[in-house]
């Protein structure tokens, strides 16, 4: 059942939400730069399966297109696991606020829900990493091409 919150109340709900509003805009700018990792990754992918079309190309780029892929299932991953730690924080958010307007105690429920955003947000870094190394690992400079 609701319940009239009185002003103090409501203040304070704004206080303890202002730390996910932040978490949220971190979690934004990381989805953004994996988004770009994506899309130039995709890019990639056309320009290869373009000189793998051509006859000269063949030797050269057999083995970059299951490497791109991979690089792209990683972090098609990371990506999801950013987007579910976002609809974790925004429901800590709304538990937040319907906490103190209802007439139960949401601390387990915030609290439960942040953890599972801090777990997403881990394994979504993990596997950002792991597509930051494969990237690195085909990497080839100077005489070593």
């Amino acid at each position: 059942m609701l319940q009239e919150a009185p002003i103090a109340n409501v203040a304070h709900v704004i206080q303890l939400a202002v730390a996910p509003v932040f978490l949220l805009t971190g979690i934004s700018g990381m989805l953004a730069v994996m988004t770009n990792r994506l899309g130039r990754i995709v890019d990639r992918a056309r320009v290869v399966e373009e000189q793998l079309a051509s006859a000269d190309g063949v030797s050269l780029f057999a083995d970059e297109l299951p490497l791109l892929s991979h690089r792209a299932r990683l972090i098609s991953l990371s990506i999801s696991l950013c987007t579910l730690t976002a609809l974790l924080v925004a429901s800590v958010i709304a538990i937040l606020f319907l906490g103190a307007f209802a007439t139960f105690d949401a601390s387990i429920l915030v609290a439960a829900c942040f953890v599972a955003a801090m777990a997403a947000f881990i394994v979504a870094l993990i596997f950002f990493l792991r597509e930051i190394f494969l990237a690195l690992s085909t990497l080839k400079f100077g005489k070593a091409r």
